[in-house]
């Protein structure tokens, strides 16, 4: 029987305990470590690798925005936002330009700031 790598256990043991709100924290730093990842592999001119990295933003943005409730008028605000998000990614990965990636990373980083904000205030019952 072969052992499973202890890091692995414990980040699948954490999605699978975790609540949708710290879900959504995990995909936001997700896409911001996909995105600063491909930055920097862009910066190294290893295309090939923020090919990569950059696909997987995409599949974090993607899944942010599937997942949004639209019975919530913020849910619109934020699909024009992942929307947005999405094409600066997919821009940067076809023409290897960083700059979209700079914006998407500091949007991404106010998004995530802002949903820990939330979570604390909802903890405290505000």
């Amino acid at each position: 029987m072969a052992m499973q790598n202890p890091y692995s256990q414990y980040k699948e043991n954490s999605i699978k305990t975790a609540s949708p709100q710290e879900l959504t924290l995990m995909l936001y730093n997700g896409a911001l470590k996909f995105i600063n990842q491909g930055k920097l592999f862009i910066e190294q001119k290893n295309f090939a690798s923020a090919n990569e990295a950059l696909k997987r933003a995409q599949d974090v943005i993607t899944e942010l925005n599937i997942t949004l409730d639209m019975n919530y008028e913020i849910s619109q605000n934020l699909r024009g936002l992942y929307t947005y998000l999405l094409d600066q990614v997919i821009e940067a990965n076809i023409t290897k330009n960083i700059a979209p990636l700079d914006e998407a990373a500091s949007m991404v980083t106010e998004l995530r700031d802002t949903w820990k904000e939330a979570m604390k205030l909802a903890k405290l019952g505000k």
